[in-house]
């Protein structure tokens, strides 16, 4: 019964990783202010690929269209846990009413690419990603 009941039974983990992903947000004491991210369960994995998925007609044929840079875009917002994409008084500082825009005023495009891939990692969806963690393990 010990396999099934720790199946039955996970662990409760705050899971967040801090992640620096600009010299240009610093502190008071000018050191770079880390990002929080956080991982999404398959539910709301699932949620957000149904939400872009949108069905086209094609030659009379139904196919289905995944908006892979809204759900990426989405994705960023649910994973980033500081700053928090949807506080109000941030999306008036980037002049933007939905908080999904707010990260694309915010960033540069090789920081924003580099608040992507860190959630993409620890999310689990770079293949690579565990090979590297044992390797740290191993360091």
């Amino acid at each position: 019964m010990g396999v099934l009941n720790a199946f039955l039974h996970p662990v409760e983990i705050d899971e967040t990783k801090k992640v620096v992903i600009s010299k240009r947000f610093v502190d008071e004491d000018g050191s770079p202010v880390p990002f929080e991210i956080k991982p999404m369960s398959q539910e709301e994995n699932q949620r957000l690929t149904k939400k872009y998925t949108k069905g086209k007609y094609v030659n009379g044929n139904k196919v289905d269209v995944f908006d892979s840079k809204a759900y990426t875009d989405a994705m960023v917002v649910a994973c980033t846990v500081q700053p928090d994409f949807a506080d109000a008084e941030m999306c008036r500082a980037y002049g933007c009413v939905d908080p999904m825009d707010v990260p694309a005023r915010m960033l540069r495009a090789g920081e924003y690419t580099a608040l992507v891939q860190e959630i993409m990692e620890f999310n689990g969806f770079d293949p690579d990603s565990k090979l590297k963690e044992e390797e740290e393990a191993k360091n």
